[in-house]
């Protein structure tokens, strides 16, 4: 996808977000975990869900499409080109979000904290 394209994409992505993405983003934006997030952030050729850009920390939340075969393989291929490019990617259900808001978050911070010391020791 074309640059202008994604980024086109992306932004009707933010115009248009799910139930448990907009719940998240509450959570997440103003820089409530002292970490900036934002919304629907290109990397390489994906647009991820929620992104740390200093700290490479991808969080990504999944409804059932992600459950089909040929959705997880996908998934599989990103987080593998996201990682090889020292990106971390966390992963939760809408589910998780609605019924545990927050463990999800707590568990983001843990991720953030630990990509940070991980980006620090690896300069």
């Amino acid at each position: 996808m074309r640059k202008d394209n994604k980024t086109t994409f992306a932004r009707r992505l933010r115009s248009n977000p799910t139930s448990a993405e907009r719940l998240l983003w509450w959570k997440l934006r103003d820089e409530q975990l002292g970490w900036k997030f934002r919304r629907q952030a290109p990397a390489g050729p994906y647009i991820l869900d929620f992104a740390c850009i200093e700290i490479k920390l991808a969080i990504e939340v999944d409804g059932a499409t992600h459950g089909s075969e040929s959705e997880r393989a996908y998934d599989a291929s990103r987080t593998h080109f996201l990682e090889s490019n020292g990106w971390r990617v966390v992963r939760f259900w809408n589910d998780d979000v609605f019924s545990n808001l927050n463990g999800v978050i707590e568990s983001i911070h843990i991720a953030a904290s630990e990509q940070h010391d991980r980006m620090l020791h690896s300069k």
